[in-house]
């Protein structure tokens, strides 16, 4: 059974299917899509999770290893198989049919995989699938598609975005949703829940020829206090509001010590990064940052954030924009 991305968060309110496969090329939605059905599976009482990560092709068995076997403390699993390169292969192929053809019970399996092709639509592993479960293809939005799912995106955080404010955000993230998400996301701790209008993104949203606050957190990242430093003035002369700001340099934070205490628990680290959104263009800069950074400073930044943070309420003696930038040292300092 097809279903559109938009369609999935109703589909699972029905009912979980035994397998669902989530593919496509555009990382917001997949990871997104992913994570609903995740979420309905724990609602559902699926409390066992495994994950299997197909990177080299010889890790099928463990597909019908964990479909055979059986926990004496829960009875209910989710089995999260990830196919990055969105081919199986034959051994792949003969796998997935076995599975589609005796799913065990009380076994739901979750396949992220990576975009698809029309022959592989036509093969008979996929056929399978479509047969017993749900299949959730992702695409790039462009056009009208990229103005509704700009709105509905600030309908969930409770603003209305106007058509002109929608088109005024379209140009400036040239289609690319997840930048779309945290400019929402600014637009919200900047207005809160209310309309927003085409002024108020132009006031707002920062051109991608500016300096804004996602240059800020990759400078940091990278451990460039003088480029960092330069953003930051650069962001307190155009306006920009502090909060903005600091929820940027938080949020980076919280990744980082996130990806570092998975890591003690035995994760592998390329797991995490798809886990936490971060993909290839960010990948270099974040492996920068969990070698130089110790547990100790992250959490040493996260409480100077929440200082930071009652400095700009007027909470706390002191000014904020100093507080951003004693921040930004201590990011940079190894």
């Amino acid at each position: 059974m097809r279903c559109k991305p938009d369609q999935l968060s109703g589909a699972l309110k029905k009912s979980l299917s035994p397998v669902f496969f989530v593919t496509g090329d555009e990382p917001l939605q997949l990871g997104e899509a992913a994570d609903l059905v995740r979420s309905a599976a724990r609602s559902a009482g699926y409390s066992a999770r495994e994950i299997i990560s197909i990177d080299q092709g010889n890790e099928w068995p463990q597909l019908s290893v964990e479909a055979d076997s059986f926990s004496i403390f829960t009875e209910k699993k989710l089995i999260d198989l990830r196919l990055p390169s969105g081919k199986p292969g034959a051994e792949g192929g003969k796998a997935l049919i076995a599975y589609c053809k005796n799913p065990p019970e009380d076994t739901v399996l979750l396949i992220t995989a990576g975009k698809i092709d029309s022959a592989a639509q036509k093969s008979q592993w996929f056929q399978a699938i479509d047969q017993l479960g749900s299949v959730v293809q992702v695409w790039p939005l462009q056009g009208q598609d990229l103005l509704h799912w700009l709105q509905r995106r600030a309908e969930q955080k409770g603003m209305r975005l106007e058509m002109d404010a929608a088109k005024a955000l379209a140009a400036r993230i040239e289609g690319n949703l997840l930048a779309a998400a945290q400019e929402v996301e600014k637009l919200y701790i900047l207005y809160g829940a209310a309309g927003i209008s085409k002024v108020m993104i132009e006031t707002a949203v920062a051109d991608s020829a500016r300096f804004d606050v996602f240059k800020l957190a990759e400078a940091l990242l990278s451990g460039k206090l003088n480029r960092a430093v330069k953003i930051l003035t650069g962001l307190k002369a155009e306006g920009v509001a502090a909060p903005v700001v600091l929820w940027a340099l938080s949020r980076e934070a919280r990744i980082l010590l996130d990806i570092q205490f998975e890591m003690k628990q035995g994760q592998q680290q390329e797991a995490l990064f798809k886990r936490h959104q971060i993909w290839d263009k960010r990948k270099q800069v974040v492996t920068d940052a969990l070698h130089r950074l110790s547990t100790k400073r992250i959490q040493s930044l996260l409480i100077s954030s929440a200082k930071t943070d009652r400095q700009i309420k007027g909470q706390l003696a002191g000014d904020g924009w100093d507080g951003l930038f004693e921040l930004c040292v201590k990011f940079c300092t190894p």
